[in-house]
């Protein structure tokens, strides 16, 4: 059967992430976590003090950066790598939330990680969400969606995954911190976050979660179809 490039972008906290990894396993697709990429390079970037500003400091520990995904095979679900250790947890938190639009923000961070990125794809076969993978990273991609919600809707679902972590965040400072993420992402210079003139929109705010799978995985047995 024909194999696809599934491109998802949208806002944080639209869900983007646990469906696109839903979408690949029920097509039997790789998933390739775009979001986890740049918060292990945040994560990468904290963890040695770099000073953002420097761009001759930012470029030396992207030298050091190595991002790989690897099964856990107890769960069975992909985790997060760096620099051979697993960082799937640390990642989530609200100290690289703070920081991971800054960091994405930055021009040589995003030409390294797309190059690694469209490396993965060339197979196809791969669904990949993020804020500009229909737009930068997968511009020929044959399926496009952009995901978005409500902000407050939005706070809550990332509230409720904080808490199953044991992080417990005020919802005040969860809206900040999604709002702020926004207005970073939707003007930043460097590949700003915006629908793909081709893209399927599609508002997740009063979606059940295998409703939007469902949707996307419909969207692309069309497209399979073609």
């Amino acid at each position: 059967m024909q194999k696809i490039v599934i491109a998802i972008d949208g806002y944080s906290g639209c869900g983007k992430s646990s469906t696109a990894k839903a979408v690949a396993q029920n097509l039997g697709y790789t998933y390739i976590d775009s979001g986890a990429m740049y918060r292990a390079a945040t994560l990468h970037f904290l963890n040695n003090h770099v000073v953002l500003s420097n761009v001759k400091e930012v470029i030396k520990n992207l030298e050091s950066l190595e991002i790989t995904f690897h099964p856990n095979p107890d769960s069975g679900r992909q985790e997060t790598y760096l620099n051979g250790l697993n960082v799937e947890d640390e990642i989530r938190s609200m100290r690289v939330s703070d920081y991971v639009s800054e960091v994405s923000k930055l021009k040589e961070v995003r030409h390294e990680l797309v190059a690694q990125q469209q490396k993965m794809g060339k197979k196809k076969g791969v669904v990949m969400d993020g804020r500009d993978i229909g737009t930068v990273v997968f511009p020929s991609a044959e399926l496009k969606v952009f995901m978005s919600a409500d902000l407050n809707i939005r706070a809550e679902r990332r509230q409720r995954e904080l808490l199953e972590r044991g992080e417990l965040v005020t919802l005040d400072k969860i809206i900040q911190n999604l709002a702020e993420r926004d207005q970073v992402d939707t003007t930043r210079k460097e590949s700003p976050l915006r629908k793909a003139d081709d893209a399927l929109e599609l508002d997740t705010s009063l979606l059940e979660f295998d409703d939007q799978v469902n949707k996307i995985v419909s969207f692309a047995k069309e497209k399979i179809g073609n």
